[in-house]
């Protein structure tokens, strides 16, 4: 499975230029928890909403500070196409959940450990449906063998 296959929401972007204020309420607007801070249209950092509190809220900065005050530098990107393990390992190595996912140079999503984690808990639910049933109704009794033929012509 490529990762673009995995990824549940569009991305949200915001210009490395805007405020705190304007990335709260983007974040509340889209339901998000993060956002991709881009310049030019490119992806340098991002900027999540405990980024807002522990480093802008925390340090008393105003809400009109600007969002490269406060956000993750030195962001790690996947490509659209890379096969979906390829961020499992990118997750186990470093202390991130959000990976912004890039096409042709275009942002196309984030990949999240919680979509992962989702998609996991579906394909173990599914899984699980054959041996609940195998062990709340058994295993159907083998039919016996039919006898083979010994007719002789």
């Amino acid at each position: 499975m490529e990762i673009r296959d995995a990824i549940r929401k569009p991305p949200v972007a915001i210009d490395v230029n805007a405020t705190i204020a304007e990335a709260a309420n983007l974040m509340d607007t889209a339901s998000v928890g993060c956002l991709v801070v881009t310049d030019a249209g490119q992806p340098v950092g991002m900027l999540t909403d405990r980024d807002i509190t522990v480093r802008a809220v925390a340090r008393r900065l105003g809400s009109d500070a600007r969002v490269d005050a406060v956000m993750s530098t030195d962001i790690i990107t996947a490509d659209a196409a890379a096969d979906l393990r390829s961020v499992l390992a990118v997750f186990r190595s470093h202390p991130i959940r959000r990976i912004p996912v890039m096409d042709n140079g275009n942002l196309v999503g984030v990949i999240t450990l919680d979509d992962l984690m989702v998609d996991l808990s579906a394909d173990l639910c599914d899984l699980s449906r054959a041996v609940t049933g195998q062990v709340v109704f058994g295993h159907p009794e083998p039919m016996a063998a039919s006898p083979m033929s010994t007719s002789r012509s």
